[in-house]
């Protein structure tokens, strides 16, 4: 088994996280032939995200407090093979209907990975020394987002849009093997209560109230349903008449603003121990803000080079990777004996926008690129402002002794 506090167990740790971004990423390339191949509008293959979105938040709901009682290791292994069944369903669908079915049964196996890494990690460490870990995890977590695009191009082109779920079964399947094998138990004082929907409806309430956790859970949510209507949204725009790229062209340029990600998680956790976390969050909002208002100007001011687009999201995910693992940190440090249900409706919370997100700017996308450049705007804005009016409530919280965040 490997020890906690180890390079090994966190790269195993970012290895369960990025499954949910190879999910969604690998196959974006593909959405237009997916829609060609089961004979289905664009306005039903967007829905083959949305269905992902919402099965991923749906699929928070139950695996934190239940691992808070079972403990990690049953759960998460449990919500691996889940994941694996339905990716083969997914590569084997004739319908867009039962596609968009397995999706969703897809996401609810693959939400127990993230949940439950996060809950490792908080089984773990603390305040800034999670916020550390999270922002490590994400920098390697990051390159899911860089690699996938392009794998799956290449895939879409060679062998067509199933290979790419056959290749996600395999990836799935080594990731839970070695899990089985090496991951430890992390939770050591297991909730004794017996199991029920009023226990965990009180798990819920409890964690809700806190008002430190809501205010970072409201910069979380507005930065995520930025995030996901530029995922959901690039692949029309960029492959469409507005920019008309291939594929695997596609999937080029969207690393290219993925690389963001990966370089604002890898600065962060070199800096966080002397920045803490809240000047972290400050500093990523603001870099958000700033980056979703150069979006709506290339747009507004009709600059046609694609790299102008991509650009500005790279800078938007730049500014998430400095405030997501920090932000995350920030809402799972007062919550030690509930980390699993912490971390369950922070996921739930999250991943509901992003599923209206996608949904939404799926019904509008046209020949314009405004429906996803209004919303990275608005929502790279609102973090910014939600950070500056929360910053006295996310501070003067009640953090286990010793564990204060700088």
């Amino acid at each position: 088994m490997l020890r906690p506090g180890t390079f090994a167990l966190t790269l195993l740790l970012s290895f369960l996280t990025a499954l949910g971004p190879l999910s969604m990423d690998m196959y974006l390339p593909s959405l237009p032939d997916i829609g060609r191949t089961l004979g289905a509008p664009t306005l039903d293959v967007q829905l083959t995200i949305s269905s992902y979105l919402f099965g991923f938040a749906a699929g928070q709901i139950f695996y934190g407090p239940v691992s808070d009682r079972l403990g990690r290791r049953p759960v998460l292994l449990a919500a691996l093979v889940l994941y694996a069944v339905a990716t083969i369903g997914c590569a084997a669908a004739q319908s867009i209907g039962g596609l968009i079915a397995l999706r969703f049964l897809q996401a609810v196996g693959g939400a127990g990975a993230i949940v439950l890494a996060r809950a490792v990690v908080r089984d773990i460490y603390s305040g800034v020394r999670a916020g550390r870990e999270l922002s490590l995890m994400g920098a390697i977590t990051g390159v899911a987002p860089i690699i996938a695009p392009v794998i799956g191009g290449g895939l879409q082109i060679w062998f067509g849009w199933r290979a790419t779920f056959v290749l996600l079964v395999l990836i799935a399947a080594i990731i839970g093997a070695t899990a089985a094998r090496l991951l430890p138990e992390t939770l050591r004082d297991p909730i004794k209560t017996p199991f029920s929907l009023r226990a965990t409806g009180e798990l819920y309430r409890s964690v809700a109230v806190h008002h430190g956790f809501l205010a970072n859970l409201a910069i979380l949510t507005v930065v995520f349903v930025g995030l996901f209507a530029w995922i959901s949204g690039a692949p029309v725009v960029m492959q469409s008449a507005i920019y008309g790229l291939s594929p695997f062209a596609f999937g080029v340029t969207f690393a290219i603003g993925a690389a963001g990600y990966v370089l604002g998680t890898f600065v962060a956790a070199r800096i966080v121990m002397r920045f803490g976390l809240d000047r972290l969050i400050g500093l990523g909002t603001a870099t958000m803000a700033a980056a979703g208002l150069l979006m709506a100007a290339v747009i507004g001011f009709a600059l046609s080079h694609v790299l102008w687009f991509v650009g500005a999201m790279t800078l938007y995910l730049a500014g998430l990777g400095f405030a997501l693992p920090a932000t995350m940190a920030g809402a799972l440090t007062p919550f030690p004996d509930r980390a699993g249900t912490a971390s369950s409706v922070m996921g739930l919370t999250q991943q509901t926008g992003a599923a209206v997100t996608a949904a939404v700017v799926g019904a509008y996308l046209g020949h314009s690129a405004w429906p996803v450049a209004a919303v990275v705007a608005t929502m790279g804005c609102l973090s910014f402002l939600i950070w500056l009016l929360t910053r006295r409530v996310r501070t003067e919280i009640s953090w286990p002794r010793g564990q204060q965040p700088s």
